[in-house]
């Protein structure tokens, strides 16, 4: 490639969604699972309280409501995940992961390529590239018209108090957790 041909930054993020399916796919079979099982169990190792339902994860993952149900009575039979009612309205259903849950997504999570390639970006001294991506992904969502699904800290709704944090939307406490997870009503200004 010549030095003054420019490469679409949004092939190159394709390029690399490629591999990290690939990547994906090749742990999933290694473990006797669908490339979706893998999705839904991540996003529940990462969501908070106010992301963990059926809703939230269709949304997250840009499914059917039919191909979700059905991935969640599988993991649900295979030991991996629980449904909870909610205590104070009756028709909304938790989801979080169990030991067995946690214990199959360690084993499937491609951390070995993505520690590889962090170690190439300390080496090269890139530096903000977070941003770089987090700006990208900004761009992407808007252009599908999609809910973010940020880190509750990053959110504009997100407020320091006295005594910890809150959520400007919910007007609830968070947790040094919450605020550390990705959340479905967040929101960028």
């Amino acid at each position: 490639m010549g030095a003054m041909e420019r490469v679409d930054v949004f092939d190159l993020i394709e390029r690399m969604a490629a591999l990290i399916r690939s990547e994906e796919r090749k742990k999933c079979t290694e473990l006797g699972l669908q490339p979706v099982h893998l999705q839904v169990l991540d996003y529940l190792s990462r969501c908070n309280r106010y992301s963990d339902t059926p809703a939230a994860l269709t949304n997250y993952l840009g499914m059917t409501r039919g191909t979700v149900s059905q991935t969640l009575l599988l993991l649900v039979n295979k030991g991996f995940i629980k449904k909870t009612t909610d205590v104070t309205d009756r028709r909304m259903v938790h989801l979080s992961l169990l030991a067995e849950g946690i214990a199959v997504l360690k084993q499937a999570r491609t951390s070995d390529l993505f520690n590889q390639a962090a170690s190439l970006f300390k080496e090269h001294n890139f530096i903000n590239n977070e941003e770089m991506f987090m700006k990208a992904l900004t761009a992407l969502q808007k252009a599908n018209k999609s809910q973010s699904f940020g880190q509750c800290k990053t959110c504009q709704y997100f407020t320091k108090t006295s005594g910890g944090f809150s959520c400007g939307l919910t007007k609830e406490q968070l947790s040094q957790s919450d605020s550390e997870k990705i959340c479905q009503e967040h929101s960028v200004l």
